[in-house]
């Protein structure tokens, strides 16, 4: 009878035991939920030495944890945009004619010849795709040149810290990666030629004004834009959703289970 009542108390005392765990999961879980990672990450790197998250991770494991965050983050980027259709399709970054083309395909569009200027729109987005994963190696190395500083100050100021960090770091040196891989991508896709035959009908016009565009730099600067605009989009992601621990070392790092 003892041994019976002690199984059963056991028995009550396990279930009780479960409903508070699954109690105190439903009322605090809804709070920690707002608690992104990245805030967790924060206050580890800001926690004293001696505290218990600093014995489990230092802060080198830390802003490393940090650092490959945006890593993965800069290369998600680079594969969305670097494909077919990856400017394109997309609403946000879309390449559009340079402003001194848009003269002309109104007065080509008089003569039935807009869609000339279609072909060369399309062209223009689909060097920019070419080129854009000459950016992933570019962001590797400004993340590894990132010190301890930089970390902080990145995630101690504003939400776009990191994508600020990038473009002072990569712009140029982006831009000149990029330059000869538009300029080759131009010629492949057709760009160039299509470019030529739409003048050529243009000149054609009697008494226009003369247009020229150097389109290469055109969608460097637009590929750049477009690069830099998913790349604080990607930021955002990684400060406030937990689904982007995506590695064993951010899920080390930030509690992923």
């Amino acid at each position: 009878m003892l041994k019976r009542t002690r199984k059963l108390f056991t028995s009550r005392t396990l279930t009780l035991t479960g409903i508070i765990i699954l109690a105190s999961y439903f009322v605090f879980g809804a709070a920690t939920a707002h608690s992104s990672w990245w805030q967790k990450g924060v206050d580890l790197l800001k926690s004293p030495a001696g505290s218990t998250a600093q014995k489990a991770l230092t802060s080198e494991e830390v802003g490393a944890g940090l650092k490959e965050a945006l890593l993965v983050g800069s290369q998600n980027v680079v594969s969305q945009l670097g494909r077919p259709d990856g400017f394109n399709l997309d609403p946000a970054i879309h390449i559009p004619l340079p402003k001194k083309l848009e003269s002309v395909k109104s007065m080509l569009g008089k003569v039935g010849m807009s869609s000339m200027l279609d072909d060369l729109e399309l062209k223009l987005n689909r060097a920019a795709e070419v080129a854009t994963p000459k950016a992933k190696e570019l962001f590797a190395q400004a993340i590894s040149e990132m010190t301890f500083e930089d970390v902080m100050n990145i995630y101690n100021g504003p939400d776009d810290s990191a994508t600020r960090y990038f473009q002072e770091k990569m712009t140029p040196p982006l831009a000149q990666e990029m330059q000869p891989v538009v300029d080759q991508s131009l010629a492949e896709v057709g760009a160039v030629q299509a470019y030529d035959n739409v003048m050529g009908e243009y000149k054609a016009i009697p008494f226009v004004p003369d247009v020229k565009a150097d389109l290469t730099t055109y969608v460097v600067e637009k590929g750049m834009d477009g690069i830099f605009h998913y790349i604080a989009v990607e930021e955002a992601a990684i400060r406030q959703n937990p689904a982007k621990r995506t590695t064993e070392l951010l899920q080390r790092v930030f509690g992923a289970k």
